[in-house]
């Protein structure tokens, strides 16, 4: 992009060379961004330095997005996490419903989330956590068990990736936590991860997947934040709807607001779990 100085800012007539346009038609441009606040003026003696504003960074990399080409998974690959599964999950399930888990994955993560980047990892990493709800979801009688909350929004991007973070830090392994998405992004946007960050909490290696059965059937505690009726429902869960606003193209002053309520809620639904907060 324009602005890619060393320090994130360039000057007006910088851009109009980058851009080869006349220096009128980008100071043009200029002045309406700012209007809009999407850019941020510095004067520096006779120079005047333009720069994206630091709460409005997420709204422009949504905007200059690009999504680069999908690239199958290589059969090899496959068998080799089908392989590396098997033996993860020995004496529970078998070679056969590990390889229909992995193909299974594969595929929504392609057709529903459009993965592009790091497809064989996430692939992996999914029908792991697919297969591990799947076998909770037949310890569900165990008193000694530890909770489930399952948390769904449309896009696992923002409001489910916040609870998420803020449920595992506070409970740590005191509670199982998982995620999903009625209609999965293809990352978690970086405003989500600066929000959480600036209270301390740490994303991890969270991911945006798609809404799947085992998970809803693992679960004790289902939320869902604005997805409607694609969560399926099961007897003996307990379902809360979170209505909280869609983080999508907020800025971070928007966003921490939504992170400091899904932080109350989060807190309150710890106390009706018997889990101690941090």
């Amino acid at each position: 992009m324009i602005l890619d100085s060393a320090d994130g800012r360039q000057l007006v007539g910088k851009m109009a060379a980058a851009l080869e346009l006349r220096q009128p038609t980008v100071s043009h441009h200029v002045r309406a961004l700012l209007q809009e606040g999407l850019l941020v003026r510095q004067p520096e003696g006779r120079n005047v330095w333009y720069s994206i504003a630091p709460d409005q960074l997420d709204r422009v990399s949504e905007y200059l997005r690009v999504t680069p080409e999908q690239v199958p998974v290589d059969g090899n690959v496959l068998e080799r996490i089908v392989t590396d599964l098997t033996a993860r999950f020995a004496g529970t399930f078998s070679s056969e419903t590990v390889q229909r888990y992995v193909q299974e994955s594969h595929d929504l993560l392609t057709e529903r989330a459009h993965v592009t980047r790091h497809l064989p990892s996430m692939t992996s990493r999914f029908a792991a956590d697919r297969l591990d709800a799947l076998r909770a979801s037949t310890d569900r009688s165990h008193a000694s068990r530890t909770p489930e909350v399952l948390f769904v929004c449309v896009q696992n991007a923002g409001r489910s990736q916040l609870a998420a973070a803020i449920l595992r830090h506070l409970a740590g392994d005191q509670v199982t936590v998982r995620t999903a998405g009625s209609a999965p992004a293809d990352a978690v946007r970086s405003v989500i991860v600066t929000a959480l960050d600036e209270i301390g909490v740490p994303i991890g290696g969270e991911y945006p997947k798609p809404l799947t059965d085992e998970v809803v059937r693992a679960a004790d505690v289902v939320v869902t934040m604005g997805c409607g009726d694609a969560c399926p429902i099961y007897p003996g869960r307990n379902y809360l709807d979170w209505d909280l606003e869609d983080p999508v193209g907020l800025p971070l002053s928007g966003v921490r607001e939504i992170r400091d309520d899904i932080d109350g809620r989060v807190r309150a639904l710890l106390a009706t779990l018997n889990v101690n907060a941090a």
